[in-house]
């Protein structure tokens, strides 16, 4: 389980306030909404700011569960400063990479703290590789390199088929950006978990190769 850390409690709260005044305020929702056509009229503040509103209640809630439970243990091991970094900079990579796929939908919406906090969930998985998660429903622990790859196979999937009213790509972005910001900021990892650092690379790699080939 995690820590309520003063950085932790300062996320979630932030996008608690943020979230509810979204909820109240169609106005400001409407404003600060990942909007594709608001952002090519350069409205870039959408990029981060639709990273602290939510649809709804159990949006907002799973959401700010998933970063608990992995955030206090990433904060450990970098500390305040290069946590907010990988916080923002995955929450801002995920919103790029959902730009780049939806560039031409004018109409295209999102919102969402998704893709930091699956920065966060990646940076956590460098650092603690067999360490055992828990899925819903599952009743037995499952390695968190595992959990990983197959996070970001299904991501792949979701992304072709265009499954749910889930931003997939975001996912994707947030935990692409969480992978290189942690080896970065501890590139002895590379070295000490360099099996597991070169497994989740695979379905990183493998967007990359069907971006290129024009299948996806």
């Amino acid at each position: 389980m995690g820590n309520l850390d003063f950085v932790t409690l300062a996320i979630i709260a932030a996008n608690v306030l943020f979230s509810l005044k979204g909820f109240k305020d169609y106005k400001f929702f409407e404003a600060y909404r990942f909007n594709i056509a608001a952002i090519r009229r350069g409205e870039y503040i959408r990029f981060l700011s639709s990273g602290f509103l939510h649809v709804n209640g159990t949006h907002l809630f799973f959401n700010m569960l998933t970063f608990y439970f992995f955030a206090g243990y990433v904060v450990g091991q970098m500390g305040v400063l290069p946590f907010l970094l990988l916080y923002f900079a995955s929450l801002l990579g995920g919103n790029f990479l959902a730009y780049y796929f939806h560039k031409d939908e004018y109409h295209y919406n999102a919102v969402g703290a998704s893709g930091a906090v699956t920065g966060v969930l990646y940076a956590f998985i460098l650092f603690f590789p067999t360490r055992d998660l828990y899925i819903m429903f599952i009743p037995i622990g499952i390695d968190a390199w595992i959990v990983g790859v197959a996070y970001l196979g299904f991501s792949i999937y979701g992304m072709k088929k265009q499954l749910g009213n889930i931003g997939h790509d975001a996912h994707f972005g947030g935990a692409v950006v969480g992978y290189v910001f942690t080896l970065l900021y501890a590139p002895y990892l590379m070295d000490v978990n360099q099996i597991f650092v070169i497994l989740l690379a695979i379905p990183i790699v493998l967007l990359f190769v069907l971006i290129q080939r024009k299948q996806l």
